[in-house]
């Protein structure tokens, strides 16, 4: 193990020792609703809703506006979730896993780009953030591709694992290094995601 391993499992350990009780139950919950998502389990929306608004104040007072207004975001998205599959629910309906076409991812990171470029610069020019492109890449797709996982298309997971991946470097480069630990989490449980959904699809097909 070199010395930048070894500096970076000091900066977690501190993390986590300075860690307070309610960044410890955002993480939490953020795993937990993660892991239910996988399973489309509809108990995931209140364990986002909650972990959300644990760190919108979180990230306030870190000085990361964009991230702030991320989880404000996802708290709207957390009850479009829990009302979306809770309807389909209650009339014994399924929503069904779909995936999109080339020409629609296509669109989509194009838009997510020129969005995230816009909001970069903005950021830039206001000194409204401590990392404006990473910032507004991570929100910007975030706040899109949250929308495809309440529609449950299969390729959400894949944008989550660039997304995640973007995070770790965001929270490494700003000092939320038990976030990275959460994110590195989350990176596997979108790999899985990925997997579960698509086999439920093919299993869907089938019948």
């Amino acid at each position: 193990m070199n010395s930048v391993d070894d500096r970076f499992i000091e900066l977690v350990w501190q993390g986590f020792l300075a860690l307070s009780g309610w960044e410890a139950i955002a993480a939490l919950l953020g795993v937990t609703y993660v892991i239910l998502a996988t399973r489309e389990s509809i108990w995931c929306w209140p364990a986002a809703f909650t972990s959300t608004l644990i760190y919108t104040l979180l990230f306030w007072e870190g000085q990361l506006p964009m991230q702030s207004l991320l989880h404000i975001y996802y708290m709207a998205m957390a009850l479009y979730g829990w009302r979306s599959w809770r309807a389909n629910r209650q009339t014994n309906q399924v929503l069904v896993i779909t995936s999109k076409s080339v020409q629609f991812h296509a669109l989509f990171i194009t838009a997510g780009v020129a969005l995230s470029l816009m909001v970069a610069y903005y950021l830039e020019q206001n000194v409204a953030s401590k990392q404006p492109y990473l910032d507004a890449f991570v929100t910007v797709f975030a706040v899109m591709n949250t929308v495809l996982i309440a529609k449950k298309v299969l390729e959400a997971w894949l944008y989550w694992i660039v997304i995640d991946s973007a995070a770790i470097v965001l929270y490494f480069q700003t000092g939320y290094y038990v976030t990275i630990v959460m994110f590195m989490l989350y990176l596997v449980l979108a790999a899985y995601g990925y997997k579960n959904w698509r086999a439920l699809k093919e299993q869907a097909n089938v019948t």
